[in-house]
């Protein structure tokens, strides 16, 4: 009997999918006399990220002494010497190994094998059936990032951005939805950044709407982080007429002070920020907004940062993803004067404060109307706002239920399933 493969997977949405793409190549590739495999599927974007996939590393060497582990993802691209220096480890391999079959078919596999993902071809495409456990597919439409943001380290971990063929991305929609899935993410490193490479240079919007048309039976498609930029009028229209495009938008934001957003290299502004979410409003009122915010970027002073705590209502951002300033060894942003490290995670808490209470506010205006909601788990979903509700009763995990809201309850709103 052979052994089993178990993924521990870190990060994004992205990771999630090749994750789901690494389990099919390592079961398929199996021999009836391999170990146990556990298979880390690391991140990079905060010290924090690496700091826990080490902490599992070495508990999971205590736990399954017997078992090979590998590890893999952006934090074994970026630095596979140091993941290869634990005496837990087996196996380190890079972000475009990890999806190579011939990788996973080796009879002796290297120790190492990490290549310049500078140097990546085109968006491998590995199709899979589903994922397990899961009410929400992830698909990936884009891979690596041609920007650099002075504080991030994922370019160097993912390669230069590269786009799936739309085609592709329609069958492997078509696929998960014949499985059962009912709401699939649109996901990449920086999804807005879609087309350049392809014939025909298609924008995110024209990809977005073909997958629409290709996949009638599609119930709810919902995008990945959005760079504010790189949101054309394509994309607009798509947000404007597709009913199916869900009602949820992350945006890349990072900061609300212009100052900190030139130092961090972003290229846009305030101001452009504020003026796109209007701008969505007005084509669909009822658009919910989150975002990524990053709390005490290096000469963040307090006036700047009370400028990021002020976007959150000029923008009516629902959903705050707050990350304390974490400097990543050979970004620019390392090499700037830093925030203390305290100063740090107590404005974290205040924008993660100010960012319950307006998604409290969010969660009110709620209250009597219906939401249609995809069942994750027993009584607990998610409405096509992204908002977490409690049904009244059991349903199929994965189904999606119209659901009278009632009230809101410790952060959830509460529903009953309409006959």
């Amino acid at each position: 009997m052979s052994g089993s493969s178990d993924i521990v997977t870190f990060g994004c949405r992205l990771n999630s999918f090749e994750s789901a793409v690494i389990r099919r190549l390592a079961d398929a590739a199996r021999s009836l006399d391999a170990p146990d495999t556990i298979i880390f599927n690391t991140c990079a974007v905060t010290a924090e990220a690496e700091r826990q996939a080490r902490q599992a590393i070495r508990r999971a060497r205590r736990e399954r002494p017997e078992a090979r582990i590998v590890v893999t993802g952006c934090a074994a691209q970026v630095n596979p010497a140091a993941f290869a220096a634990m005496p837990e480890v087996d196996q380190v391999l890079g972000n475009a190994e990890k999806l190579d079959p011939s990788v996973w078919a080796e009879v002796t596999p290297a120790r190492v094998r990490a290549g310049d993902i500078m140097a990546a071809g085109a968006a491998t495409v590995q199709p899979i059936d589903g994922f397990a456990g899961r009410a929400r597919a992830f698909v990936q439409a884009q891979q690596g990032c041609d920007h650099r943001c002075t504080f991030c380290i994922i370019p160097f971990g993912r390669g230069p951005s590269r786009s799936v063929p739309m085609g592709h991305i329609a069958d492997q929609v078509r696929r998960l939805v014949a499985n059962g899935h009912n709401e699939v993410v649109l996901t990449g490193v920086d999804i807005t950044a879609y087309g350049p490479d392809l014939p025909g240079r298609p924008s995110l919007g024209q990809m977005v709407r073909r997958v629409l048309r290709a996949v009638p039976e599609l119930p709810r498609l919902r995008l990945s982080s959005l760079d504010p930029v790189e949101v054309d009028d394509d994309l607009l229209d798509v947000i404007a007429r597709e009913p199916r495009l869900l009602p949820h938008l992350h945006l890349s934001l990072q900061s609300g002070d212009d100052l900190v957003l030139k130092r961090m290299k972003r290229r846009h502004s305030r101001a452009d920020a504020i003026r796109l979410c209007r701008r969505i409003r007005d084509l669909r009122p009822d658009t919910a907004f989150g975002a990524d915010i990053i709390a005490g970027f290096p000469t963040e002073t307090e006036a700047m940062f009370s400028r990021s705590v002020e976007l959150i209502e000029e923008c009516d951002l629902a959903f705050l993803h707050v990350f304390p300033f974490s400097a990543r060894a050979g970004t620019p942003a390392a090499r700037m004067p830093q925030v203390a490290g305290e100063c740090r995670r107590e404005r974290a808490a205040r924008l993660r404060a100010r960012g319950d209470a307006a998604l409290g506010r969010f969660l009110a205006t709620r209250i009597g109307r219906t939401a249609d909601v995809l069942v994750e788990r027993d009584f607990e979903g998610r409405s096509e706002h992204y908002a977490p509700v409690t049904v009244d009763r059991r349903v199929a995990p994965g189904s999606i239920v119209r659901t009278q809201v009632r009230a809101v309850e410790d952060g959830r709103l509460q529903g009953r399933i309409e006959a």
